[in-house]
């Protein structure tokens, strides 16, 4: 099965398995998180349907990527700049696609006490 996830501003094709580098995102090496923003899914040929639909990743690592040096010049004015940028990098590891678990526990409702319910009325 695979997905299109959008992270970063970016979207990238997943299927689970895959180490894909995205734009930074809060977290450390080894913590879990979860992909929401899932556009498209499907297997082979077939799309299915993507409400309520995850993608549980793990990072693999915090890194910085090529330095991309920026060089800024006049000609004729004596004017030169000279800038290099790293961008931030987080390296993830797609663990499942799948649909959200809910984790919460249903709460049922204590029954009052007849002779508690009588008092109040009362």
């Amino acid at each position: 099965m695979f997905a299109v996830v959008r992270t970063g501003g970016k979207q990238y094709r997943v299927a689970a398995g895959d180490k894909i580098v995205v734009e930074k995102l809060d977290g450390e090496a080894g913590a879990s998180i979860t992909l929401g923003d899932v556009l498209l899914a499907g297997e082979g040929a077939e799309l299915k349907s993507v409400e309520g639909l995850t993608v549980a990743a793990e990072i693999i690592a915090q890194a910085k990527g090529e330095k991309v040096i920026v060089f800024k010049k006049r000609r004729r004015h004596n004017y030169r700049r000279r800038n290099g940028h790293r961008q931030q990098h987080t390296i993830l590891k797609i663990l499942s696609i799948g649909a959200a678990e809910d984790k919460k526990p249903a709460k049922a409702k204590k029954a009052a006490p007849e002779g508690e319910a009588q008092s109040a009325e009362a």
